[in-house]
């Protein structure tokens, strides 16, 4: 592997991730007299909102836990992570299924078909379990992933989107998030180990195997056969999600010494950039129609946060991995757009969502679906990446 160029703008991610992402987070948004955490903040960090996002309760408990366990060990990190792992309980239904959104003081409001509340539980009680050492902890991580990967399997009972009578699709995104969750399942219970690396394979290889890549993109959906629909939904590419499935797939290939995996993942990215780059204004766009057609998501060409995230990742992955200068040129680019258009260094933390000219459309820091996660995630990797140069140590 080869580590960044010396002579590369040299960011300090370690003290951006301390100093202005973390710390954004710490001043309000923690909820020490309810448990868990606000993710409606706006510019300032004040909270608009006091709903709380299920899915942020176990995204910030692996965020605060994996940064207690790989940046420094801040006692404040471990007394937020205790904070937010309490809170998980209140979040989960009698049925043992976990809701979207809770009021403040826990209570259910929404509760959606997908299961991502709990397999983000599941990551954030293993990485919490990592940090304590208690096996109470992975217990609950275990319970929480059983009940995702039931779901995912359709044991449980989980309605479809779209009546499968007429209509007989399947997603890349529910494959990419079990991945993602069990490599962390496996990393963290060595008891469960074999369990959780054969879903890991089952995933790994419908993303592979399953008619995701196309010569036009990596598919958001396509026929149960695997074969391209010529539809609206089944014309989308999400670059974003691409990126991020790329970097997952190569870091199947880098844990399991399969060239093919980490070949395959460097196939998506290729693919990717030219289709969701900005060539004139910068940035990854949310949405594109394969075949030029509109995209039926309103938001389409503008710019969010989380995309830009997992570019980097992305491109930063196949530059050590690969070697070629393109990769970490693209690299270089992302970042400095980033922080040019994205970063807000008078009140911490990035925006959210840009214009396709690159004007925010909102200055708010957090929503439902905007919190502690995939920029701090950034963060963490490129912290360990820059003091190690070995992926693997981010993946343990």
């Amino acid at each position: 592997m080869l580590h960044l160029h010396k002579g590369e703008k040299k960011v300090n991610f370690k003290k951006e991730l301390t100093e202005n992402i973390l710390s954004f987070w710490m001043k309000d948004a923690i909820d020490y007299k309810n448990g868990g955490i606000y993710t409606q903040l706006d510019r300032e960090g004040n909270v608009y909102g006091r709903d709380k996002s299920v899915w942020f309760q176990g995204r910030a408990l692996w965020v605060f836990s994996k940064a207690y366990n790989v940046i420094e060990k801040n006692p404040e990190y471990l007394k937020i992570a205790e904070n937010l792992y309490s809170f998980l309980p209140k979040c989960t239904d009698a049925d043992g299924r976990m809701y979207f959104t809770v009021t403040e003081d826990g209570k259910g409001l929404q509760k959606r078909r997908y299961y991502y509340s709990e397999t983000f539980a599941a990551i954030g009680c293993a990485e919490y379990y990592k940090a304590t050492g208690d096996k109470g902890i992975m217990e609950d991580a275990d319970k929480y992933f059983q009940v995702a990967y039931e779901c995912f399997k359709g044991i449980r009972y989980n309605p479809p989107k779209i009546n499968p009578q007429n209509s007989s699709m399947k997603s890349l995104a529910p494959v990419m998030i079990m991945l993602s969750t069990a490599q962390v399942m496996r990393s963290m219970n060595s008891d469960k180990k074999d369990f959780y690396d054969s879903i890991c394979t089952e995933c790994v290889e419908e993303i592979v195997c399953g008619g995701y890549l196309t010569d036009k993109g990596l598919m958001e959906n396509v026929n149960s056969d695997g074969t391209f629909s010529d539809t609206p939904t089944g014309r989308i590419v999400n670059p974003g999600h691409s990126m991020e499935a790329a970097w997952f797939v190569m870091s199947e290939g880098i844990i399991k010494g399969d060239q093919r995996l980490i070949d395959f993942g460097k196939n998506i990215i290729d693919i990717t950039y030219p289709l969701g780059w900005d060539q004139k204004n910068g940035g990854l766009i949310a949405f594109t129609d394969v075949l030029g057609c509109p995209p039926v998501q309103l938001e389409w060409d503008m710019k969010l946060w989380w995309p830009q995230c997992e570019t980097m990742i992305a491109m930063r992955y196949a530059y050590m991995l690969f070697g070629d200068e393109k990769y970490l040129k693209i690299y270089e680019e992302v970042k400095e757009y980033c922080k040019k258009y994205f970063i807000d260094e008078k009140n911490g933390e990035w925006y959210g969502y840009l214009h396709y000219d690159n004007t925010p459309s909102t200055t708010l820091k957090g929503n439902i679906f905007k919190g502690p996660f995939h920029i701090p995630r950034l963060y963490i990797l490129m912290s360990v990446l820059d003091e190690t140069d070995d992926i693997l140590q981010y993946l343990k």
